[in-house]
């Protein structure tokens, strides 16, 4: 079978693992607990540390997980095939926990309490390093449905995640996005200095 047709084995767990957290946050009685517990509490008492990392298993309803898991399947599949699957899952997490210490920052900055959920940030970085690995592959938008080629998506998206996030306002993680972004952008030109990738 074509690899395209099929799913490699660290983004389908990371399928399963969001549907899984996601039916247990809606199921289960302890499902308000576990999004105490794992979110993301910027300048709350709940903050832990460890939230950095288990806030993107979260999401708060069935739309955001549904594009979110999306975007990693449609973009991953292809990344992890070429990255690997070792160096992919430290690619992800890292695009993951870097948006969520940049929305973070700014939030402490701004004296500004706020609660993060989602795999956003980390999905931005798999975008960003599709477009940077493929500038030329052809990605056909939903609204409007057209083709566009994946490095003037990916610059295009970029621009107005930043715009919007120094906007303000609405319960989007813009800084997220644009932060994962970020990570994912000088983590690939550290790994092509080190020759571990080339583009």
């Amino acid at each position: 079978m074509n690899r395209y047709f099929q799913t490699p084995p660290v983004v389908k767990n990371l399928i399963i693992i969001n549907l899984l957290v996601f039916m247990a946050t809606m199921l289960l009685p302890v499902g308000p607990q576990i999004e105490r517990w794992c979110a993301l509490w910027v300048g709350m008492p709940l903050f832990r540390t460890y939230q950095f990392v288990t806030y993107m298993f979260l999401h708060a309803n069935l739309e955001h997980l549904f594009f979110n898991m999306f975007a990693l399947w449609m973009f991953g599949r292809t990344l992890e095939y070429e990255l690997g699957p070792k160096r992919f899952l430290v690619y992800y997490m890292i695009c993951g926990v870097g948006a969520a210490l940049i929305q973070a920052g700014i939030a402490w900055a701004m004296h500004e309490p706020m609660t993060l959920v989602g795999a956003s940030g980390a999905v931005m970085g798999l975008l960003l390093a599709f477009g940077v690995l493929h500038p030329n592959a052809v990605i056909m938008l939903i609204f409007p449905p057209i083709p566009m080629k994946a490095k003037w998506f990916v610059i295009i998206y970029g621009v107005i995640e930043l715009l919007l996030g120094w906007r303000g306002g609405g319960n989007v993680a813009h800084f997220a996005h644009v932060g994962g972004m970020l990570w994912g952008l000088l983590l690939l030109y550290w790994w092509r200095r080190r020759g571990i990738i080339r583009f």
